[in-house]
């Protein structure tokens, strides 16, 4: 989903596109992508231009064997294309394994709207630059819990009952 630019943006690109492959998307396609505008906005970027892959455990196997040479499903995978700054466009691709995302909120036992927005944040994160294995984790976890934080109140996804 693509949005125009937002009022004082002076004409930079904001956008968010996302894809289902082997998930439904029904609906909750437009307020993921408005949640993660909020959350880029509130992290201080001005400009971005990301895709979003929902999918099931099969592809993200593939694309973390493919990318990371790990023969397992993970919850979440950036792939930047250039490294962000804060006043720098945030720019590349994020998938999310929507099987993970369930597994993970019944371990954590919170809701799968929580989970959803805690990986779409980490992701956007790291397609700003951040990372948090090469020490800066600190700086990356504390924004991202501040981040969640002032969000809290979204419904993007599933349930929102813990």
């Amino acid at each position: 989903m693509s949005t125009p630019p937002l009022p004082g943006s002076r004409g930079r690109p904001r956008s968010v596109e996302i894809i289902a492959d082997g998930v439904p998307l029904s609906r909750r396609h437009a307020r993921i992508a408005r949640f993660c505008e909020k959350a880029l906005m509130n992290a201080g970027f001005t400009t971005w231009a990301v895709s979003i892959l929902l999918c099931g455990d099969e592809r993200m196997t593939a694309l973390n064997s493919r990318y990371r040479r790990r023969r397992e499903a993970t919850d979440v995978l950036s792939f930047p294309e250039e490294e962000g700054r804060k006043g720098e466009p945030v720019a590349g691709d994020l998938a999310i394994s929507i099987d993970a995302l369930r597994r993970n909120a019944a371990v954590f036992e919170v809701s799968e709207n929580e989970e959803m927005k805690r990986l779409l944040v980490h992701g956007l994160l790291h397609l700003a630059g951040m990372d948090h294995g090469r020490g800066r984790r600190g700086e990356m976890l504390t924004l991202q819990e501040r981040l969640l934080d002032t969000l809290q109140s979204e419904k993007i996804f599933g349930e929102t009952r813990k």
